[in-house]
């Protein structure tokens, strides 16, 4: 595995005029790693405007497992994080390791599963868990996991920084163009998956995909009132300076981004 950067590489982001192309992404959704298997790869969370190394997890699919009779693959996850202060300098950091299992059809991508140790219990959550589970770790209707055949349906919208579509009960997702991403002084093409998740969870996210179904940055958006209750300020407040996009009328606010060891 390669060492991430201390501080997020610079970027530019750049729409085509090029159609879409189509693409088989199978990732797990926000985790980036595809639930093969022998699949591994570490990526690293990047606080904007700063830059600064938020976190990095550590990802291993170690195994087949089976739960509720459904098949799937285990996959290790050691999470490293980092205080946005001289601590981060000096590669101090917290620790705590969690398992996910995930399942891959021909189709669909979607976790199973979510355990991890608390006051030396093991504390396993799954599909059947209901809303327990959905809330963190379910995507699409009644969890049934996210796309791996990606193509332009036109469920989302995407021009400038306003986007449009449905208020749905489940995360939706859509590719919106294609665009030309330059980061760390490689080029990349590819296609922007935007991902709005369920009115109450507040969240948008955008990856962009290369052709061979690889995400080369991930970020994330906040919703204007996200997280009042903890910060105590709208996120136009707590990121005045940062990029803003418009979702059904509601503003969002750019909060981090992410990248993988695949762009070093």
């Amino acid at each position: 595995m390669k060492t991430l950067p201390e501080t997020m590489p610079k970027y530019t982001i750049i729409k085509s005029d090029a159609e879409p192309f189509d693409v088989v992404c199978e990732e797990l959704p926000g985790w980036l790693i595809v639930p093969r298997v022998g699949e591994h790869l570490i990526f690293g969370s990047y606080e904007s405007p700063s830059g600064l190394l938020l976190d990095t997890e550590e990802l291993k699919a170690e195994s087949e497992v089976e739960i509720h009779g459904v098949r799937g693959v285990r996959i290790s996850c050691l999470i490293k994080s980092y205080d946005l202060s001289e601590l981060c300098r000096k590669g101090d950091h917290e620790e705590h390791k969690m398992d996910l299992v995930a399942s891959l059809t021909d189709t669909r991508c979607r976790f199973l599963a979510q355990g991890q140790l608390n006051n030396g219990i093991y504390q396993l959550r799954t599909f059947l868990d209901g809303d327990a589970f959905n809330d963190d770790w379910g995507f699409g209707e009644d969890n049934c996991g996210a796309e791996t055949h990606l193509s332009k349906k036109g469920e989302i919208t995407a021009v400038g920084s306003v986007i449009t579509c449905a208020e749905l009960p489940y995360s939706i997702s859509d590719i919106v163009g294609r665009y030309t991403v330059t980061i760390g002084g490689m080029q990349y093409d590819t296609v922007r998956r935007v991902i709005v998740e369920p009115e109450g969870s507040k969240v948008l996210t955008e990856q962009y995909i290369t052709k061979d179904g690889k995400t080369v940055l991930w970020r994330r958006f906040n919703r204007n009132d996200w997280g009042f209750g903890r910060y105590g300020k709208l996120w136009t407040e707590l990121r005045p300076n940062n990029e803003r996009l418009t979702v059904n009328g509601e503003t969002f606010v750019h909060w981090y981004d992410c990248i993988t060891d695949y762009i070093l």
